[in-house]
């Protein structure tokens, strides 16, 4: 009987808050009314988009309290309201998600007064399920009713909330546009930063080595020991650039994760970091044995573990790290954690921007924890198939 009239209790918390909401929706028609008549009027017009703001904010309040009752979180879909008011008001009119929110509200007018069903059943419950239940030890029948009503509020609401195909289609077309810029900024930078590296390191070292190899033909006759020295430096400057070119190609897809696998290539990283780095491993194997991701989300997870290494080192204050690798069912997954000072900031030119551009090209997350004082957590979810 106690189980049954906590449970009771809980679900008329949760049809109070949606009485509550379905009060403030009939308030709200006064605003559709006025908001319908100044549109229809056309001077009024920028009107309409608030207003549709308002229904997503009220849609929104819904979907956060019938997804705490499920434990199913209803998604949005929503096409952003910016621009000029043109743009807006067209925007609000064509979004697939409006008519979904304006048929949930119309809904919401009827089935809203579903807690006024519940005023009944608490003392008609007390009176036979204490019977029933104390005197006779038979299971509840009535107050078990009010869980029901609230089931069935979050059950209307989940399927009337619920974006269309085609809103959840317009949604991820923006994301794969937004996401189709970021990979074409990263690697436009990705390239200039190629070209810099050529141009200031491997290029200035080729020029100077063709002018002492210039010198050495001219002072050969003449000056044999001069021309020895020249061309020994030429061979020291042939090796920098080779040094220089090899860094360049590692930059561009190491050849170590080719050679070792992902989790290899990262234990070398580690011995090369100048902090104490663990590295764990859940579910992968080092080398070539057993199955592994594929290149381009091996060399993205590598790229994001030495660019937050790199970071570590260089801003958090920490003197170790830990790097966690993890195989999942749906894809790979990252975690970086250092016990620094913590208030990484993407835009503070710490390569967080680039690496989360990255991780986006292959439809993947990335997750940034740093409060002031640490620690700092980076975690990524790269997507792929095994």
């Amino acid at each position: 009987m106690r189980a049954t009239l906590r449970q009771a209790a809980r679900a008329t918390l949760q049809l109070v808050v949606s009485a509550a909401m379905t009060f403030g929706s009939y308030i709200f028609i006064t605003v559709l009314l006025i908001t319908a008549i100044a549109t229809a009027a056309v001077v009024g017009a920028f009107m309409l988009p608030e207003t549709v703001l308002l229904i997503r904010r009220i849609a929104g309040a819904k979907r956060q309290q019938a997804g705490r009752w499920t434990g199913r979180k209803i998604p949005e879909a929503y096409q952003p309201l910016t621009g000029t008011v043109r743009e807006r008001v067209r925007t609000a009119v064509r979004d697939p998600s409006t008519l979904t929110d304006f048929r949930w509200l119309l809904a919401h007018y009827a089935y809203g007064a579903l807690p006024v069903l519940m005023l009944p059943l608490w003392p008609l419950g007390l009176v036979v399920d204490g019977v029933w239940c104390g005197l006779l030890r038979r299971r509840a029948v009535v107050l078990p009713l009010i869980s029901r009503l609230a089931d069935l509020d979050a059950h209307w609401s989940t399927v009337l909330l619920k974006p269309s195909p085609k809103a959840q289609l317009a949604v991820r077309v923006e994301e794969l546009v937004q996401t189709r810029a970021g990979a074409i900024a990263a690697h436009g930078a990705e390239l200039r930063r190629i070209e810099r590296d050529l141009h200031d390191g491997t290029q200035a070292r080729l020029v100077s080595l063709s002018m002492r190899i210039g010198l050495a033909k001219r002072a050969y006759d003449q000056d044999p020991a001069a021309a020895r020295k020249m061309l020994d430096d030429a061979q020291t400057l042939a090796e920098e650039a080779l040094t220089d070119l090899r860094h360049v190609v590692r930059a561009i897809h190491p050849p170590i994760l080719t050679d070792r696998g992902l989790v290899g290539a990262v234990r070398a990283l580690a011995a090369s970091s100048a902090l104490t780095v663990t590295v764990t491993v859940d579910g992968l194997t080092a080398g070539h044995d057993g199955p592994r991701a594929p290149a381009a989300v091996e060399a993205a997870a590598y790229f994001v573990i030495a660019e937050s290494l790199t970071n570590a080192a260089k801003y958090s204050g920490a003197d170790r790290a830990d790097v966690h690798l993890a195989r999942a069912r749906t894809g790979l997954r990252v975690r970086v954690r250092d016990e620094g000072r913590g208030g990484a900031d993407e835009a503070g030119g710490s390569g967080l921007l680039g690496m989360q551009r990255r991780v986006a090209a292959l439809d993947g997350g990335v997750t940034v924890t740093s409060p002031v004082g640490g620690p700092t957590v980076i975690e990524v979810e790269l997507p792929c198939v095994w």
